[in-house]
């Protein structure tokens, strides 16, 4: 019974001691965000081909400013 006692009244301390913890909230303020609109500089070729057995075949070549070039080619049979 005498361990009991000093134990209930240690953690009866330490739970008022955690009830009083502070609480710290940093708040960040960033710089406004600034926006640069460029001018579209990429080319685009669109090339559409229709054969006589009914298929079409469409060709897109875009290249941008740096001189990189993507096709990519499409069929289509009907």
């Amino acid at each position: 019974m005498r361990i009991l006692v000093p134990a209930a009244a240690i953690l009866a301390l330490a739970g008022i001691q955690a009830a009083t913890a502070q609480t710290t909230v940093i708040e960040r303020r960033a710089p406004d965000t600034v926006v640069v609109d460029r001018p579209a500089t990429e080319s685009k070729t669109v090339e559409t081909r229709e054969s006589s057995d009914g298929c079409s075949t469409k060709t897109v070549t875009k290249t941008n400013d740096e001189g990189d070039r993507k096709t990519v080619s499409r069929e289509r049979c009907d």
